[in-house]
């Protein structure tokens, strides 16, 4: 019995490829999800109305539009548009496709390097695209579902923008699997109903790629000559089941779970920290990004409230480094736990911020005297140093003095809370700095 799979081979070229890439936009208007990139007066319309395109890292989640995007610009630009797949590629691929920019360059021809999955590169690799970056050999756009502060060398970040791309709303996901339905070179052949939408935009988790391909596999498990088609979740979860052995093993990584664990640490809930730990990592989360973010949550969400809780996000970042899945998830399990139970204060961050703030409002500030140092005679004798009172030559290690810029009136920036072990941090600070804290509780 043929179906619509030995139809498709019975096509042209085009109708061969998979229909996400049949579908792919051919325009920035037809790119959905990311009107704050390409909309009128967005930056990506700015760099093609001047004819010109910095090197970029698009960092983002699967299947929302950094390829499509990338080759638009490439297309627009009149540039040769040449792609390394992190994974596949090494240095000596990066040296070869450097060349060829240099041979183009030599004739007046532009060329963008994409490289997909760029966190997947390893410093030498990374470090190899320097030279060529720099002098314009070759204009990078780089793809990354990780954050680039932390997977990208900071040479090459330093030398790159850095835009965010959004998953995909519900509203883009129909719109693209109706477009794809009625002007779809296979698909606008047949008449084709999806009787449950909310259960494509689960399937979809915001990502066009894997809508598509539930689509395509649902419709290919018909017999060639059924009209009309119908769509419901008993096919649709016959179709995820292909889909996730044939085309995609980590779709759902999206913001919205690590999001979701985080909030439950936040919240002091280790048990709901737990499911969403368990869904990333069956959905084929990098083990190393969840541990990250727990290092970041220990500081920003915990702080002196129980120091020891940075030693332990330490500790399981390195142990996932060095274990690796399956085990490292007892690691993670390990952390998780431990850090939903510990008590809570962002009086660290908050602190951060307001320092920040008074930095930003009173930004000509200058070092006092007696707080710099003076390793020379000439610096000596210009009072530099003058007058600095050493704390350990004072009753309890400490006195009175200024230490903040004369330009500044002294202020309280961290606030320790009446959590856990911060309670001790907060009685030494008050007793010491009396007047600055005596009115933070009014």
């Amino acid at each position: 019995m043929s179906n619509l799979f030995s139809d498709i081979e019975k096509q042209d070229k085009a109708g061969r490829a998979p229909l996400a890439d049949r579908m792919r936009p051919k325009t920035l208007q037809e790119l959905l999800g990311q009107d704050h990139l390409t909309a009128p007066g967005a930056p990506f319309q700015k760099f093609l109305n001047g004819g010109f395109i910095p090197s970029i890292v698009f960092w983002g989640p699967p299947g929302v539009g950094k390829t499509t995007l990338a080759e638009l610009v490439a297309h627009r630009l009149g540039s040769e548009f040449l792609k390394l797949s992190a994974v596949e590629s090494g240095v000596k691929e990066v040296r070869q496709v450097i060349s060829k920019g240099a041979q183009n360059q030599y004739y007046g021809t532009p060329t963008i390097l994409f490289i997909d999955e760029i966190h997947r590169f390893n410093k030498s690799q990374q470090d190899a695209l320097l030279g060529a970056v720099e002098k314009g050999i070759l204009t990078l756009i780089g793809a990354t579902t990780e954050n680039p502060s932390f997977e990208v060398i900071p040479a090459l970040l330093s030398r790159c923008l850095v835009y965010t791309l959004k998953s995909l709303q519900n509203s883009h996901i129909q719109q693209i699997i109706t477009t794809a339905i009625e002007e779809d070179i296979i698909l606008k052949n047949h008449t084709i109903h999806i009787q449950d939408w909310d259960f494509f935009y689960q399937i979809a988790a915001g990502d066009a790629r894997r809508a598509l391909n539930a689509l395509e596999v649902a419709v290919a498990s018909f017999p060639s000559q059924t009209d009309p088609i119908t769509i419901n979740r008993e096919i649709l979860e016959k179709a995820v089941q292909q889909h996730a052995v044939r085309y995609d093993k980590k779709g759902e990584m999206h913001y919205d779970v690590i999001s979701a664990f985080i909030k439950s640490l936040r919240g002091s809930d280790p048990d709901a920290a737990l499911f969403w730990m368990t869904k990333m990592l069956a959905a084929g989360e990098d083990p190393k990004f969840i541990a990250r973010r727990m290092v970041i949550f220990a500081s920003e969400d915990i702080g002196n409230a129980e120091p020891q809780a940075l030693m332990l996000a330490n500790a399981v970042f390195r142990a996932v480094e060095i274990i690796g899945l399956p085990e490292a998830a007892i690691n993670l399990a390990h952390g998780a736990t431990y850090l939903a139970s510990c008590p809570k204060s962002n009086a660290s961050y908050m602190g951060l911020n307001r320092a920040k703030q008074a930095f930003k409002d009173s930004i000509q500030t200058s070092v006092p005297l007696h707080l710099r140092n003076a390793p020379t005679k000439l610096m000596k004798q210009e009072g530099y140093g003058k007058d600095y009172l050493y704390p350990h030559d004072f009753e309890g290690h400490f006195t009175d003095q200024s230490y903040f810029p004369p330009e500044l009136n002294a202020q309280a920036f961290y606030k320790p809370t009446e959590q856990g072990k911060e309670k001790r941090f907060k009685d030494i600070l008050e007793a010491l700095w009396k007047e600055r804290y005596e009115n933070l509780g009014k």
